[in-house]
């Protein structure tokens, strides 16, 4: 019993802790990251004043025209706090997403560390990359030599940019030469040394990174069709794929007008 109050004194009592408690949650950190649309990049062009991708061993196309962009996101730190309040606030916007702290950074591991592992599945990713190439070309990684080259960008999710790069730039058989048509052309994916594209996150903030950077068409692992139709910005054409193999013909199929060879999300 409350006794001596008011029954409105006593409640407004009793909710005080109440509120202690939520607002004390609000400020708690969660396990969650907040991600926004991140930088793009030209895969047959230059970062930093150097050629992405750098061949030796076989013809090169020049001049080239039309671009590959690679897409990013941009996620808050892995020290990073995040609170119920930018929870919030992210979960209305399309423009921002919440993710599960540990699908976008391995657990238990420090900066250094994620940095570290980030660099090495780039690196790996890369050496996927250029096999996946080399391979559809028939062309003996022996003979035809390829460096890539980005800064400051770590993941395995260009693998599939980076083979189509390697591919649009190699000439002299027919079987490289141009995939754009003169467009900017973005995607995202990973790829394997078979050619094989997975899946990736984040696809619908990188649907909006490419929009922003003049992109007209997108290529989208066909098992993530539905996150890249979430908020599509207009005037984006998704292009789901599975393979390298995919990605060219889609891309030869547009540039030559044969919309009925074009698969669609």
């Amino acid at each position: 019993m409350l006794s001596g109050l008011s029954r409105p004194r006593a409640l407004a009592l009793c909710a005080l802790p109440v509120a202690a408690l939520l607002a004390v949650a609000g400020l708690a950190p969660l396990p969650y990251a907040i991600a926004q649309p991140g930088s793009t990049a030209d895969v047959l062009g230059k970062d930093k004043g150097r050629e992405v991708i750098t061949i030796t061993g076989a013809p090169v196309r020049a001049p080239i025209e039309g671009q590959l962009r690679m897409t990013t996101i941009l996620a808050t730190g892995p020290s990073t706090d995040v609170d119920l309040a930018d929870v919030a606030d992210a979960w209305f916007r399309t423009d921002r997403a919440v993710l599960p702290h540990d699908s976008v950074y391995p657990s238990g591991k420090s900066d250094a560390e994620i940095e570290k592992h980030n660099l090495g599945q780039m690196k790996k990713s890369q050496d996927s990359a250029t096999l996946a190439a080399l391979g559809y070309l028939k062309k003996d990684p022996d003979e035809v030599k390829v460096t890539l080259h980005l800064a400051d960008i770590g993941g395995p999710s260009a693998g599939l940019l980076f083979s189509l790069g390697i591919v649009d730039k190699l000439a002299g058989d027919g079987a490289g030469g141009d995939l754009t048509g003169g467009r900017v052309v973005a995607g995202t994916g990973t790829i394997d040394a078979a050619g094989a594209v997975g899946a990736v996150g984040g696809v619908s903030l990188k649907t909006q990174a490419a929009a922003r950077d003049g992109a007209t068409v997108f290529l989208v692992p066909k098992a993530e069709c539905s996150e890249a139709q979430a908020g599509l910005p207009k005037g984006l054409r998704l292009v789901p794929v599975t393979a390298l193999s995919d990605a060219v013909a889609s891309l030869r199929a547009l540039e030559q007008g044969q919309e009925s060879e074009i698969p669609a999300c």
